[in-house]
């Protein structure tokens, strides 16, 4: 008897249209609740839109700050055309260099939408251009290489099992020595005195992943579909790379297996290589999580909603992230059969082909179930479970409060040059160009290895070192004032060997601080910790630093111009 599709019915194209129109205007109606609901959880976090200028720039913590600083830079810009020369030849980012920003950065998202904010007559952009402009941001996205580098590795590996039909694809990545140099260090096949390597691996976000992280995606149904599936598409994969590395040829395998075959679609085998490959990645390195909660949350295989076009998932707020997920699933072809349980799920990827009567009896059973029963009743069950939590969270109120930090800016607004340049923490410095356009001597963009080199100079100023040669690092820069923090010179949040004095002391070779071992080629410093003794203004460092600012938190010093 021949196939039956339901698309083939009567009113079947009309059934299509209906369901891609009505699925998108669900997607497109949930992005928007969700751009809501995460632009109130900002709001109700900082009181955003009652805060000062200076204070809603503060919030923009490191690299963020640095990113908004090219989009206010542009905004700011006499013309479109002198804001993209000062971001292809700027010389404030990095003291006594020049370098491209669009190119080391890749803050085309930025300029984006800085360009259409000065063009479209509102203040307001578009959703389209959003969307657009987040687009842009996926491509050029300073850690994408990561991303892509999951995707090539899963091509390959369906290329070596023969499940990828197509034409070979071909993608060249470059990933930066720091990222080398960690993974190394973490699987210990290098050095770990490497100050770049260790200070990733003191922080806990590239950590292993928590145990617990599997317990709080129990809390939802999706983690035991997700499992489920994976084991059914598992057990799919290795019977059909088992007999694509057999040899055995289709003919032969259809008279050894007359009731059915079973066989894997590449777009399904890609999906399951890469949510394993992800899933390792998260395991090793917890800030790669998300990438696997992405990847976990699309992987449903296509749990889908209005005939495989839409596919929507409440995410656990207690988990990776806090937020409604809108997932695009593909438009699927050549379903032969669709699982009566489980529909559009699990099988319309993996293909099974009976003969005769058992596919008609089948196929008719099909038919008598509305394919959306199941994907209504657990979305419901998801909103029912987490629709208390997300109540509570955006009840409640809190206010932005960083006095210190707001102080230092208006200082420095107020009483240092435009022109004058400024060292300190990464972190810190992006919020200094963001707020005052000063300029720096570093930034948190880790991905260039002179700024890292530079980076691990600029931080002498929490090792031991003489002040002569804390001055002639500074003003090899250009410093011209210095900003020291009394939570980086007297840090309590790592265990001894993870604060950042330690990281200097060791990869400058001297003992650490404190009780505990050291290993036995450190010698001790001839000179006190740089961050603390230029506090008791003795004569060897006035000669060389006044301090012209302090509070609480931070201590300015205005560097002396001589040798």
């Amino acid at each position: 008897m021949g196939k039956f599709h339901l698309v083939d019915a009567p009113g079947g194209k009309l059934w299509n249209i209906l369901s891609i129109t009505v699925g998108g205007i669900v997607a497109i109606s949930l992005g928007f609740l969700t751009s809501v609901y995460v632009a109130t959880l900002h709001e109700n976090d900082l009181w955003f839109s009652n805060i000062k200028e200076v204070e809603r720039e503060i919030s923009f913590r490191t690299e963020c700050g640095l990113y908004y600083s090219y989009y206010k830079q542009m905004i700011q810009a006499a013309s479109i055309q002198q804001g993209l020369h000062g971001l292809v030849y700027d010389n404030k980012t990095e003291s006594v260099r020049t370098i491209n920003i669009l190119e080391r950065m890749n803050v085309y998202q930025e300029v984006f939408l800085s360009i259409l904010y000065r063009i479209l007559p509102i203040q307001r952009l578009t959703l389209m251009a959003v969307f657009i402009a987040t687009f842009l941001f996926s491509l050029t996205w300073q850690f994408n290489q990561f991303m892509m580098l999951i995707q090539a590795l899963a091509l390959f590996i369906l290329d070596c099992l023969d499940m990828l039909p197509t034409a070979k694809k071909i993608l060249n990545l470059e990933s930066d020595e720091h990222i080398f140099k960690f993974l190394k260090a973490k699987f210990g096949f290098g050095a770990t005195r490497d100050f770049d390597a260790n200070l990733y691996l003191c922080e806990e976000a590239f950590g292993l992943l928590p145990l617990n992280t599997f317990s709080r995606l129990s809390s939802t149904l999706l983690f035991y579909i997700y499992g489920f599936v994976l084991f059914l598409l598992t057990v799919a994969a290795v019977i059909v790379a088992f007999r694509n590395l057999s040899g055995s040829n289709q003919v032969q395998l259809k008279e050894k297996m007359e009731e059915y075959t079973v066989t894997l679609k590449p777009d399904a085998a890609y999906s399951l290589v890469h949510t394993v490959l992800f899933g390792c990645l998260a395991l090793s390195t917890m800030s790669k999580e998300n990438g696997f909660s992405g990847d976990f949350y699309t992987k449903q295989f296509h749990w889908s909603t209005l005939d495989g076009n839409i596919d929507v998932a409440m995410k656990n707020n207690h988990s990776f992230t806090k937020k409604v997920s809108i997932l695009r699933n593909h438009q699927q072809s050549e379903k032969t059969l669709q699982s009566i349980i489980l529909n559009d799920s699990v099988f319309h990827h993996v293909e099974y082909r009976f003969k005769g009567a058992q596919q008609h009896h089948i196929q008719s059973s099909y038919e008598l179930l509305d394919e959306h029963y199941i994907n209504v009743m657990i979305n419901g069950f998801l909103d029912y479970q987490f629709w208390p939590g997300i109540m509570d969270e955006l009840s409640e109120l809190r206010e932005f409060y960083d006095p210190d930090t707001v102080e230092l800016m208006n200082w420095i607004k107020s009483n240092t040059p435009n022109t004058a340049v400024f060292a300190g923490s990464m972190q810190l410095l992006a919020g200094v160009k963001l707020c005052t356009g000063r300029t720096l001597t570093n930034h948190p963009h880790y991905e260039d290895k002179n700024l890292r080199e530079r980076t691990k100079q600029i931080y002498q100023i929490y090792a031991k070192r003489s002040p002569g040669d804390v001055h002639g690092i500074l003003r090899s820069f250009g410093t011209d004032y210095v900003i020291l923090e009394d939570s980086i010179c007297y840090e309590r949040r790592h265990s001894r060997g993870c604060r950042l004095r330690d990281l200097l002391d060791v990869a400058n070779g001297h003992i650490m601080d404190g009780l505990g071992e050291n290993e036995p080629d450190l010698k001790p410093s001839l000179y006190p910790r740089f961050c603390e003794e230029i506090k008791k203004n003795l004569p060897a460092y006035t000669m060389y630093f006044t301090r012209v600012f302090q509070n609480k938190t931070f201590h300015v010093y205005k560097l002396a111009k001589h040798k």
